[in-house]
């Protein structure tokens, strides 16, 4: 993301979330914004979409708000959702059960991946591994 082939996309539910995030996160994130991050708000159709992930009990409500980062990314088209979040975001079944959504509400299937698989590792400044130990 810091170069000029990606465009970040960061959302309203994103920024709200920064407020109780650890301090390497909110680095990430405020460096993110100054790269031109695109905001995205909440709309109808991702709305729309986080229902109904509820409704077929792909998330329970109160991981709603992790519903509605796929839904507004899906809207969005983004081609890739990157989480740190194991639990509810980046495990395979779960994936699969969003796209399936996603697919019959006619939006195209979102990646989703965590920041180690879409990350280059190994440079002096690499920001991101430090995130590992300061998020388990």
């Amino acid at each position: 993301m810091r170069d000029r082939f990606h465009i970040p996309l960061l959302s309203e539910v994103t920024a709200a979330e920064m407020q109780d995030a650890p301090q390497p996160v909110q680095a990430i994130y405020a460096e993110l914004v100054t790269l031109g991050a695109e905001l995205l708000e909440v709309s109808e159709s991702a709305l729309e979409l986080a229902d109904e992930y509820q409704q077929r009990n792909i998330l329970t409500p109160k991981f709603y708000a992790d519903g509605l980062h796929i839904a507004i990314a899906t809207v969005a088209e983004a081609d890739v959702l990157v989480s740190w979040n194991f639990k509810h975001i980046v495990r395979f079944d779960k994936i699969r059960l969003f796209n399936a959504v996603h697919l019959e509400y006619g939006y195209k299937i979102l990646s989703i991946h965590s920041p180690r698989e879409v990350t280059i590792y190994g440079y002096a400044n690499d920001r991101y591994n430090s995130l590992d130990s300061a998020n388990t």
